[in-house]
């Protein structure tokens, strides 16, 4: 059934919350309502009180993160309290995948023991505690001269935070994304996923353009401070989010009771026991873990070129963290503009797998275009990572979430974070070692040679999205399997 606003000037995400009652879709534009029934919908539902309450705490997630982001990289490429060595950034990537995988195993037992809320919580507490810690140690060793084997100890601190900060995020946004896809049906997902990913798009240009004006009023490691505190502040709203869904019967963890009565197995399986039975029982997943992979591969090189540029052209450490919160804040200015109004109607008008095919194409021929310059500038290489994460905060993340709304309850929280965290990361750190260890036999890429390597990897990401393809459900086939999955849960 198609959803209609009840009043098209409202921003979109007021029509998330008055198209969505217990529920069920209202068609609102073909109805006249009584009096009663419009206070319910304008009173906001349940199911629309919860899904804007966990939108909001992913919206504050993503305002801090953007603080962190461009902080964390200042940092790590500072000359006094990082590394200048172009070989730096490749191997701290590679220490992505491990920390994810840590990170994973100690959702998995906190999903185990104390449910999606709670395992909500111990990872946001945990995540926000390490970032504030680190950014006061390396407040307070900025200015030591004590040195651990030759090495300033500041940056035993500054290497594992930008590690740490590529590991937690997606492993969080994951878990609001899980509950969102709990409570929405594929039709609603198809609709409003775009503008919910919009909020953290509007709050992630907001703090991107004042990136410059926290670290100049709190330094680097403030910026990281006030990450840590938005998280926290974040777990307000999820919580509320946790309590509407508990109250009214659509909470997560019932479902998750239901599949464990249902089949009669341990939930206290290992993570790999778990993402095992997982993957072999929906090929899917399988096949977007691939597409993930080869994704991340060209994103790191692309952001290696990035990095690198801008490192070189902009050599002052607050100048280049201000330059870098502009930049992502245009990045999510592009992508809110999109998520509001061309991408819910484009999903309204076509399947989600011609979607999949044609994302990567637009990426390959921005690699290429890179890849003939001899010396790219910066805002050409710029270019190609503002396109890259344009289409994947918009339309591959909203493609990516719609994949797990018609599946069982296994598929969202464990499958998913498995994909979210694991695969997002693995493409992240296979490619840097690979980076590495070319860099190690011929020596340093320059931003040519780094730039064809990313049109390379631009038609692998192109074959295993074409793959994918054929195996996501149309629109139709997901309404069915999500009603058969919800009446069901699988084994």
């Amino acid at each position: 059934m198609t959803i209609y606003p009840i009043e098209s000037s409202l921003p979109a995400i007021q029509n998330v919350l008055r198209s969505v009652r217990g529920g069920v879709v209202v068609n609102t534009a073909s109805n006249v309502l009584s009096n009663t029934e419009y206070k319910i919908i304008c009173g906001i539902p349940p199911k629309g009180r919860a899904v804007i309450y966990m939108a909001i705490a992913m919206s504050i997630h993503y305002l801090g993160y953007s603080f962190a982001r461009p902080s964390t990289i200042a940092i790590f490429t500072s000359f006094k309290t990082g590394y200048k060595s172009l070989a730096a950034f490749p191997l701290a990537m590679a220490f992505v995948s491990p920390v994810s995988l840590l990170l994973l195993m100690a959702y998995n037992r906190a999903l185990n023991n104390y449910g999606p809320k709670g395992a909500l919580t111990c990872s946001t507490l945990g995540s926000a505690s390490v970032l504030i810690l680190a950014a006061l140690s390396i407040r307070t060793l900025h200015d030591s001269t004590k040195v651990l084997f030759g090495v300033p100890l500041v940056k035993y601190v500054s290497g594992p935070l930008f590690i740490f900060r590529e590991s937690y995020v997606q492993l969080i946004t994951s878990q609001y994304w899980s509950f969102m896809s709990s409570v929405l049906d594929p039709q609603q997902s198809s609709r409003w996923f775009a503008p919910i990913s919009g909020l953290t798009s509007i709050t992630s240009a907001l703090a991107g353009l004042n990136v410059s004006r926290i670290v100049s009023a709190l330094g680097l490691p403030g910026a990281v401070v006030v990450t840590g505190l938005m998280m926290i502040l974040s777990l307000l709203a999820a919580s509320r989010a946790y309590i509407i869904a508990d109250k009214y019967g659509f909470n997560p963890s019932r479902e998750q009771y239901e599949t464990k009565q249902k089949s009669g197995k341990s939930q206290n399986d290992s993570l790999i026991k778990k993402a095992s039975d997982v993957f072999h029982r929906v090929p899917t997943l399988w096949a977007l873990f691939i597409e993930v992979l080869s994704s991340q591969g060209l994103a790191t090189l692309l952001n290696v070129c990035f990095v690198t540029k801008l490192s070189s052209t902009i050599p002052n450490d607050v100048a280049r963290a201000g330059w870098m919160g502009n930049f992502f804040a245009l990045i999510n200015v592009i992508t809110m503009i999109i998520q509001f109004s061309f991408l819910p109607l484009i999903m309204q008008a076509i399947e989600p797998k011609v979607l999949w095919r044609v994302l990567p194409i637009i990426m390959l021929g921005m690699s290429s275009m890179q890849a003939v310059k001899s010396d790219p500038s910066l805002y050409i290489v710029a270019a190609s990572v503002l396109m890259m994460k344009t289409l994947e905060y918009s339309a591959r993340r909203m493609l990516d979430e719609m994949v797990y709304v018609p599946l069982d309850f296994q598929s969202r929280y464990i499958g998913k974070e498995v994909v979210g965290v694991l695969a997002y990361r693995m493409g992240k750190s296979s490619t840097s070692l690979l980076l590495s260890a070319l860099t190690t036999l011929f020596g340093n890429f320059n931003i040519q040679r780094l730039s064809i390597l990313s049109t390379g990897a631009s038609v692998l990401w192109l074959k295993a999205a074409w793959d994918l393809s054929r195996l996501v459900p149309t629109k139709q086939e997901a309404s069915n399997l999500h009603a058969s999955n919800k009446k069901s849960p699988k084994k």
